[in-house]
């Protein structure tokens, strides 16, 4: 269960007695026992807050708190026996981010993350008396540590916490609870659409011949099929060695995807409308697909061969038409100047293929290249005019977690209700690893749709290079990551 920030750490500290408070002798016990509650309940409540706060909900519970507590006990109370000044800050923060909580963590956006938490929370700064440490300050309240260290000064100070916490105390910004309730609302109204009656009254259209319409609609916008091997055959009679290029070859394996998908289009939306018609029987697949163009939802079967996707059935008909244009093109004229990498079925083996040619070109090895990204200033993809030597440009990246000034070429903290923007075209370059050295950048991971990266660690494209003013540890509170999906 998810408390509110104030609950858990009320729950938390209602557990330990006045003797377990006051064992250790050391000085710093009683602050970070308190600081060990914040960091709980912030790990904890963030979950609330969907993808943007966990990749993958973990079950952080009361055995955490309760063994980073007696670690932390016993490591002061062997410090303070020792008579050592300095408290063993890299060991402490060893156990409790990367042993104890950090032993659940399987992804290694969500490890940066609380590590990051634990830099932010654990430090000499701590008991700076000329600057005292804050968890988080706002015009209305500041989350601050307990004046007095006795057990009930500590609650005192819990009591004194807002019932309501916002997204800014954990390091997100407030657009983060937007995210939450929007997400919420789309989960209920996906249930309220789902239990409509499926029967026509009234005099009104009937469903099945809503699913017929729809069906003939996109049935007749289905392309025809490529023809895969006699374009290899193309490919590589064009070229020296007599094989495709690893671009090309990316470009045989999407429209195997393509022409498998379209196929299962035609067939099942044939077979649908046959259904209708009492020529068919009415299978459990075919059901399915009415009720989602019913419903205006991608049916799952079209889902299973088609890239991730939190599209309805329109917006997604519309990135599939655009689809079928970029592939005619790539086909007709060689490589897009631009790649439209929302496009691709796996758009990670096409960038594959960009540091493979490269690597060949200049006689690299391939486990030891890297890729390196820059924004550009071309908002239209249409301005660019020439191709690169090595690498590539993209298009259809969204920001999510931050904005960024185009003016200035930065990551900027998010205009109020605004969720996500649209990047720029990005410059895509192949380099090698060790030579690469950057500074004031941030690794922003680039997932295929906004539900990120699940536990399997499927979604994930690549990071991207993206220059900030401000310190990474901001962008990684904040959740700031790249789609190649818009839900919309």
């Amino acid at each position: 269960v998810a408390y509110d920030l104030k609950l858990n750490m009320r729950a938390s500290f209602s557990k330990i007695t006045e003797e377990q408070f006051d064992l250790c002798p050391h000085f710093a016990f009683k602050p970070l026992t308190y600081v060990l509650a914040f960091f709980h309940a912030v790990v904890q409540e963030r979950r609330k807050y969907g993808k943007v706060g966990w990749n993958v909900a973990y079950d952080f519970n009361e055995s955490d708190f309760r063994v980073s507590m007696n670690l932390m006990d016993y490591y002061l109370t062997k410090t303070f026996d020792e008579k050592q000044e300095a408290i063993p800050w890299g060991s402490l923060k060893y156990l409790v981010g990367d042993a104890m909580y950090g032993g659940r963590v399987t992804c290694d956006f969500d490890r940066r993350v609380l590590t990051t938490y634990v830099g932010e929370y654990m430090g000499d700064f701590l008991f700076d008396a000329f600057q005292p440490f804050k968890f988080f300050a706002s015009k209305d309240f500041e989350y601050t540590l307990p004046k007095e260290t006795t057990l009930q000064a500590a609650m005192d100070v819990i009591e004194s916490l807002p019932l309501v916490t916002s997204p800014e105390a954990f390091g997100l910004h407030p657009n983060a609870e937007i995210s939450y309730m929007t997400d919420a609302t789309r989960e209920l109204w996906s249930g309220l659409v789902s239990m409509q009656p499926r029967g026509g009254g009234g005099g009104g259209v009937s469903s099945e011949e809503i699913i017929a319409k729809t069906a003939a609609d996109i049935q007749s916008k289905i392309p025809g099929e490529f023809d895969v091997s006699v374009l290899r055959k193309k490919k590589s009679a064009a070229n020296a060695n007599g094989v495709p290029s690893p671009i090309e070859v990316v470009l045989m394996q999407e429209l195997d995807r393509w022409n498998e998908l379209n196929n299962y289009m035609r067939r099942s939306l044939r077979d649908l409308q046959r259904a209708l018609k009492g020529e068919l029987g009415m299978s459990a697949d075919l059901d399915a697909i009415g009720q989602s163009l019913l419903n205006g939802t991608l049916p799952p079967q079209w889902a299973k061969l088609t890239s991730s996707t939190r599209k309805g059935l329109s917006n997604w008909i519309s990135m599939w038409v655009k689809r079928q244009e970029q592939y005619q093109l790539w086909v007709d004229e060689g490589e897009p100047l631009v790649m439209w990498l929302s496009g691709l079925s796996i758009p990670e083996t096409f960038l594959a293929a960009v540091v493979q040619t490269t690597c060949r070109r200049k006689r690299w090895p391939l486990d030891k290249s890297t890729l390196y990204s820059k924004v550009t200033i071309f908002v239209n993809h249409e301005d660019v005019k020439e191709r690169l030597e090595d690498g590539c440009y993209i298009r259809g990246c969204y920001l999510e977690g931050a904005a960024w000034d185009a003016e200035n070429m930065h990551l900027i903290r998010q205009p109020p209700k605004v969720l996500i923007q649209e990047m720029p075209v990005i410059q895509v370059i192949p380099v090698e690893a060790h030579r690469l050295k950057l500074t004031g950048t941030f690794k922003a991971p680039v997932y295929v749709t906004s539900d990120r990266k699940n536990a399997a660690g499927v979604g994930m494209v690549f990071e991207a290079d993206l220059d900030t003013r401000e310190h990474g540890s901001h962008w990684t509170l904040q959740g700031a990551a790249l789609v190649l999906n818009a839900d919309s």
